[in-house]
C-alpha cells in the first residue's frame, strides 16, 4: 500500500483564502467553495451572515474590519476576490 498523497496538505492553513486589505479593494466578491456540513454551528451561521446560502453561491460585501473578521473565521470554506468597480 502506498503513501497517502494528501498527507501534509490538509487543514485551514493549506486551503485558506487570502483576504485583501481595505486599501486594495473597497468591495469583495466571496464564493463558497466548500460545504458547511460537518463544521461547527458558528461557522454555518457565519456563512449565512455573509449571505452564502449553499455551495457555489456568491456574495458581494464591503471590505471592512467586521466582514474581514467573518471571512477569516471561514477562510477554508470560501474563495475571496476583489469585486469589479462599476
Amino acid at each position: 500500500m502506498g503513501r497517502n498523497p494528501v498527507v501534509g496538505r490538509q487543514g485551514p492553513a493549506y486551503h485558506a483564502a487570502e483576504i485583501p486589505p481595505e486599501a486594495k479593494a473597497k468591495r469583495l466578491r466571496v464564493k463558497q467553495i466548500r460545504s458547511g456540513i460537518g463544521h461547527s454551528a458558528t461557522m454555518r451561521r457565519t456563512l449565512a451572515a455573509l449571505g452564502l446560502k449553499r455551495h457555489q453561491s456568491e456574495s458581494e460585501l464591503p471590505n471592512n474590519s467586521s466582514v474581514r473578521g467573518m471571512l477569516f473565521k471561514v477562510r477554508h470554506l470560501i474563495e475571496v476576490a476583489p469585486a469589479e468597480e462599476k
